[in-house]
């Protein structure tokens, strides 16, 4: 695994030294070493290599990454730029952003922009097997990630949280900041996405938020390659 290096680190540094932790390690790295896990272990912290707690503004919150070839790598709902497919999720948010905002559909599904801006792209789970989603659950990322949920949340500035469907939603309780912006939807993908995440206009409603307390909105338009 590539190590953080950023303010993370200083945040973290106690959760790496805790009994769950090293044993979630060592679960992982058993796994690398016998099976196909995605995302490659170098992507596995990406979201926080590419976002510094200090400037998460939005906290986008997914499950599993994605568990086919050429997909997953570190930040939730996005796939590699030369993955030729978007997934049925990623082009529902598209839909809602071209209808929220009027962004277009892009060629492609990779996100990068979005965590380079301040949008921290979490799944509560951040490795799995190849073809088994949800095959690392229970082994100790639910209780790292909720360490880094808690860390945003201790935040003194405007954060805002964009939480899809009911594994998402489950974490408004460790959510207490006043400063901070809740929205919940139903989530994007194609069984759901119909009752409640199409209009939900989340994009745009964040974008209002930040910009109402000094901050500056996110630019959603992913571009085409």
């Amino acid at each position: 695994m590539a190590m953080i290096d950023n303010d993370w680190l200083e945040y973290l540094q106690e959760e790496f030294k805790k009994p769950y932790y090293k044993e979630l390690y060592a679960f992982v790295k058993q796994e690398y070493n016998t099976h196909v896990i995605y995302p490659p272990a170098d992507d596995i912290f990406n979201a926080f290599h590419l976002t510094p707690l200090s400037e998460v503004k939005v906290l986008i919150l997914g499950q599993d990454p994605y568990h086919g070839p050429h997909q997953a790598h570190g930040l939730c709902f996005s796939v590699l730029p030369d993955q030729p497919e978007i997934p049925p999720s990623l082009q529902n948010i598209y839909k809602e952003l071209e209808s929220d905002l009027g962004c277009y559909i892009p060629n492609n599904g990779f996100l990068e922009k979005w965590a380079r801006q301040g949008v921290l792209m979490l799944n509560t789970v951040l490795t799995v097997r190849a073809h088994r989603a949800g095959s690392h659950q229970g082994k100790g990322w639910e209780q790292f990630t909720d360490a880094i949920i808690q860390a945003v949340n201790a935040q003194d500035r405007p954060v805002v949280y964009l939480l899809w469907g009911r594994p998402a939603q489950s974490k408004i309780p460790m959510l207490t900041n006043p400063r901070h912006l809740i929205l919940r939807a139903s989530h994007p993908s194609p069984l759901s996405a119909q009752r409640g995440f199409f209009g939900c206009r989340h994009f745009s409603q964040a974008n209002e938020f930040l910009v109402s307390h000094g901050e500056e909105p996110v630019d959603w338009q992913i571009e085409n390659i």
